[in-house]
């Protein structure tokens, strides 16, 4: 057995010895627990040195910015509702890795992929992972409240060790119950520092090698990419991930925009897109999400 596994099994020992969540449990389908394969067996980490601990950070969410921490209110209902469509997807193949993406900048892609991981972590008994991979203009560490080096940049340009860019929160030890503490099962994988070579950087083999290492260890693993009409790194992002989750904002992003982002990911498996920052819910016949509008929005929509 692996020392990153071990070191797991004892940060989800911790997080069951504390005080339950108020939150909803859903049964996930029949095989969203996946097998470890032989090939997930034989995967060995990029370094001979083995993930002793999960490094520790007291993170201060910004919680304007996630909704999910509240334990009742619209914000929480809809990105349940996410989560469930999430699980529902494993009914047509198995899904593990999921890129979320957006055509431009201000959709809210970030502040998706960070609630949605939150949202799954608050009702999962096993691992969540949240990598950062928008290495240009990186925002989830801001969401977040958490140090931001070294992360996915030092790893795949090998100045840093898998052990060195994992962390999770400190202050969760003990308290689980109040909307101002995140989930203990929630593991991050920050940016790093930016550069203007990510697109080489992140179609590295390096990269491949990074998921298919923690795969084994984790349910869900959603990866936060730059803008794909802006730039090319999200088309060799998805090819790590299992899916693609697409964001677009209602009322600003344009049709046509839509369709070429769609078509930009025509290798992958669109699991669909999440509308954003809808300002009157429709009574029916649309599927929506309301971006919980408040005086963060205009910062955390990325």
């Amino acid at each position: 057995m692996s020392r990153i596994f071990e070191a797991l099994q004892r940060a989800d020992l911790e997080r069951k010895s504390a005080p339950e969540l108020q939150d909803e449990q859903f049964i996930e389908p029949p095989f969203a627990t996946q097998p470890v394969t032989p090939a997930e067996e034989q995967v060995k980490p990029v370094h001979e040195d083995t993930l002793d601990e999960i490094h520790q950070h007291s993170w201060k969410p910004r919680t304007a910015s996630f909704p999910t921490l509240a334990d009742h209110g619209a914000g929480v209902e809809l990105f349940r509702s996410l989560r469930s469509r999430i699980y529902q997807a494993r009914f047509e193949g198995q899904i593990k890795t999921i890129l979320v993406s957006s055509g431009m900048p201000s959709e809210g892609k970030s502040f998706v992929a960070a609630n949605l991981a939150m949202s799954l972590a608050r009702n999962s008994v096993t691992n969540i992972l949240l990598i950062d991979g928008d290495l240009r203009r990186p925002t989830l560490h801001n969401l977040l409240g958490a140090p931001n080096q070294p992360g996915l940049t030092e790893y795949l340009s090998e100045t840093a060790e898998l052990k060195d860019i994992l962390q999770r929160d400190s202050s969760l030890k003990a308290v689980q119950s109040s909307r101002e503490n995140g989930i203990s099962n929630l593991t991050f994988i920050p940016a790093g520092k930016c550069g203007e070579n990510s697109s080489e950087i992140v179609a590295h083999q390096r990269m491949e090698d990074l998921i298919k290492t923690l795969a084994p260890h984790f349910d869900w693993i959603l990866i936060d990419s730059p803008p794909v009409l802006a730039v090319t790194d999200a088309v060799e992002l998805s090819r790590v991930a299992d899916a693609v989750l697409l964001v677009a904002r209602a009322a600003r992003t344009p049709f046509d925009v839509a369709q070429r982002t769609q078509a930009a990911f025509s290798n992958s498996r669109i699991l669909g897109f999440v509308l954003n920052d809808v300002k009157e819910i429709p009574r029916r016949g649309y599927n929506y999400y309301d971006y919980y509008r408040t005086s963060e929005s205009s910062t955390s929509a990325k």
